[in-house]
């Protein structure tokens, strides 16, 4: 089974509409902020330095499922689930509920890159990232 990160965010005014229903385009901000957090969780960085290279991990798929409103003040649980460990790609999946009720499931796929010269150049996941992501994976081989 993949291991999965968890974290609370409640739902703030400013990502609201006047109906106090949350936009949805702040779903996306919100797999970002979890994945973020999840990068944190393995003692690693969306940005770092790899062997004197900083490499990063754009999107190069982004999705969302809608099931139910989150409003204003709700206290909801995004939960990041690991899905694929690639030779340069990691994919994973985001629920996002309020208690029990699933209100929208996310997917996400990044690639690594180099970045030199303000260009993106994917590599292949450096090992010591590599070794981190498939404990999180849940100790799966790489895909």
């Amino acid at each position: 089974m993949p291991h999965e990160f968890s974290l609370t965010h409640r739902v703030q005014f400013s990502e609201t509409d006047m109906a106090g229903v949350a936009h949805f385009a702040n779903y996306f901000r919100w797999m970002e902020i979890v994945e973020h957090a999840f990068f944190r969780s393995l003692g690693l960085s969306v940005m770092m330095t790899h062997e004197a290279v900083e490499i990063g991990w754009p999107r190069v798929a982004c999705s969302c499922e809608y099931h139910g409103p989150a409003r204003f003040e709700d206290e909801i649980t995004l939960t990041l689930r690991v899905i694929k460990v690639g030779g340069k790609s990691l994919s994973y999946e985001v629920d996002f509920l309020k208690g029990e009720t699933l209100l929208a499931k996310g997917k996400l796929t990044s690639v690594c890159v180099a970045l030199q010269s303000n260009e993106f150049k994917a590599i292949a996941i450096p090992e010591k990232v590599r070794v981190r992501l498939n404990q999180a994976e849940g100790g799966d081989a790489v895909q």
